[in-house]
């Protein structure tokens, strides 16, 4: 169907904004070999989210390995298990597990306990911060 538009006027094209299909890719070069391909926010933030919050359940796994060991080397020690409680009441597992939509807004959108949360996340998980839009801490 592009091809039915003078080649003439689809040179004339300077930018097409696309999704993140390959096949879109190779026809926006083929139709419009002048045009910059520009991929649509809203994939880029997608993908992006997603791969802060696979970190963010990494971490948590983790989290509960350690704590599972923790439990059964005090079974047999003998010792009652303590998970550790950081000031604000929640322990690490649940950092983790409550600190997810903190990770979607933006810091200057937050309200005071989810600043006090961000910080104990970021504390504890530089890297979460650093992923995060890292123009916000700029």
């Amino acid at each position: 169907m592009l091809k039915r538009i003078q080649e003439r006027a689809r040179k004339k094209v300077t930018e097409v904004n696309l999704d993140m299909a390959g096949n879109m890719e190779l026809i926006c070069k083929r139709c419009f070999p002048q045009a910059t391909r520009v991929t649509d926010r809203f994939h880029v933030q997608k993908l992006a989210t997603e791969a802060l919050q696979e970190m963010r359940i990494k971490y948590r796994w983790e989290a509960m390995d350690q704590e599972n060991e923790a439990i059964e080397r005090s079974k047999k020690t003998g010792r009652p298990f303590q998970a550790e409680v950081l000031y604000n009441g929640d322990t690490i597992k649940q950092l983790l597990a409550r600190r997810r939509y903190v990770l979607y807004k933006k810091p200057s959108a937050w309200i005071e306990s989810q600043k006090d949360r961000a910080e104990l996340l970021f504390e504890r998980f530089p890297d979460l911060k650093n992923s995060l839009w890292p123009q916000f801490w700029a």
